[in-house]
């Protein structure tokens, strides 16, 4: 998508965001505002892209940037909950195709995201969709960073 169709569709992805967060009612409105700051923000990034699954509403986004050294960062995966648990490691799965697309569409082999540690629900999917622990604290994430950077490689 352009920026302007993204500016367009704001509102739109903070209620794709907010319908598909794994939090409590009460805390979707502000997570869905945290997000769309988020995506404001990183919208402004050299190489942004933004990816959607619709068929008539959305059903999915994922976005990312160019990162130091070849990677791809990609910020934000947004699918609904049975996509995380329902056959997470076919190819056909939509997760699965968005990070391929973002990653394909953009030259890239290698894609990383930083996800909390603590956050094991967001971890198990992403292991399950072809994410790789890496080893030690590379590309400058901080020893106390509560963060921990996986890996998606072709």
């Amino acid at each position: 998508m352009s920026r302007s169709q993204i500016a367009d569709r704001l509102q739109e992805l903070g209620a794709l965001y907010a319908a598909n967060s794994v939090v409590r009612p009460e805390e979707r409105e502000w997570r869905s505002r945290a997000f769309l700051r988020r995506l404001v923000t990183d919208l402004r990034r050299p190489g942004f892209a933004l990816v959607v699954a619709e068929n008539t509403p959305l059903t999915g986004c994922a976005y990312g940037f160019p990162f130091r050294g070849g990677l791809f960062e990609i910020r934000e995966i947004v699918v609904p909950q049975r996509v995380r648990e329902q056959s997470p490691s076919r190819d056909w799965n939509l997760a699965r195709r968005l990070q391929r697309r973002l990653l394909d569409d953009h030259g890239h082999a290698t894609g990383l995201t930083l996800v909390d540690r603590t956050d094991v629900k967001a971890l198990a999917a992403l292991r399950s969709w072809g994410w790789r622990d890496t080893s030690g604290t590379p590309y400058g994430i901080p020893l106390l960073d509560p963060r921990c950077a996986l890996l998606l490689g072709r």
